[in-house]
């Protein structure tokens, strides 16, 4: 290669050298280009009054510090599901807590229903169903009405009554919230027979299986978050939040024989109908034995 090409070929490398440079410098300068300006993952500090029904969390534990981090870290950073969580919270809480106040339960206990179901009507994948997450066994066991064509664990004010009787028992049984909570998800005998073989009394000393071990500390984690938004950043407007329409409750004692029918005497359609009635499963109630049911129609 001659001189006079051989200079040009090495400029040619010094420009493109200086471009890619001056291009990488940019971006890690501009502010509208550079990640590490325009997003930022913080540690969070942990409140010290974190606590269940009034029960504190130790924090003092390093292990029990840890878990609780790694569930306010979940449920902050995990930005798209802890908002949904906000807005449907807005839903149904307001529907919860009279009901959890009538029933004799702590108020954060809603925070209970939200960890299990997200408040979304889905049947989990060992078939437990409705905001509470009955299984089919419980529910029936404790009078829910449970077949294919009436399920009461999605009617809200009867499984909140069942879920409240279950955990008023497992707290009389525990003599803690915290427990109570935690059997709701082991069962009773579960966290009993753990906490005999390990010579304990409380939850946050106890080896449990890890989804247990997690349980608490979630709910723990979304009562904090869903009670302080703008703390962990999460910023709405009123309006962004998801809402119920008022109901007037009706009571039928007899058959329906088609409730796509049915509803449209009162100007609805079918999926209308069964957003406030969900635990009717069917396009008809059999209702053989007459027994009385409440019937929720939206008011306009």
């Amino acid at each position: 290669m001659n001189k006079p090409l051989r200079f040009l070929s090495l400029l040619s490398i010094l420009i493109i050298t200086l471009l890619f440079y001056n291009a990488i410098n940019k971006t890690e300068t501009d502010p509208e280009t550079s990640t590490h300006k325009t997003y930022r993952i913080k540690a969070l500090k942990l409140p010290e009054n974190l606590n269940i029904a009034g029960e504190r969390v130790p924090l003092e534990k390093l292990d029990v510090r840890e878990r609780m981090d790694r569930e306010l870290l979940v449920n902050t950073y995990w930005q798209s599901n802890g908002l949904l969580l906000i807005k449907r919270a807005n839903k149904y809480f307001p529907i919860l807590e009279p009901l959890l106040k009538k029933y004799g339960l702590p108020d954060d206990f809603k925070f209970l229903a939200l960890a299990e179901s997200a408040f979304i009507d889905e049947t989990s994948s060992v078939g437990a169903a409705g905001m509470w997450h009955f299984m089919k066994a419980t529910g029936k066991e404790y009078g829910l009405e449970i077949n294919s064509n009436v399920d009461e664990r999605y009617n809200i004010e009867k499984a909140t009554k069942v879920a409240a009787e279950y955990l008023i028992k497992s707290k009389k049984r525990f003599n803690s919230w915290t427990l109570a909570a935690a059997s709701y998800n082991a069962g009773n005998y579960g966290i009993s027979k753990r906490l005999k073989t390990q010579q304990l009394d409380n939850y946050y000393d106890a080896l449990l299986p890890d989804e247990t071990e997690r349980y608490v500390f979630r709910i723990i984690a979304l009562k904090e978050v869903i009670s302080n938004p703008e703390k962990y950043g999460f910023v709405f407007d009123q309006e962004d939040l998801y809402t119920l329409p008022k109901t007037r409750t009706i009571k039928v004692d007899t058959a329906i024989v088609n409730i796509t029918s049915f509803a449209k005497k009162f100007g609805l359609t079918y999926k209308e109908f069964k957003i406030h009635n969900a635990w009717l499963r069917e396009n008809k109630l059999n209702n053989k034995s007459r027994k009385v049911y409440e019937i929720k129609i939206p008011i306009n």
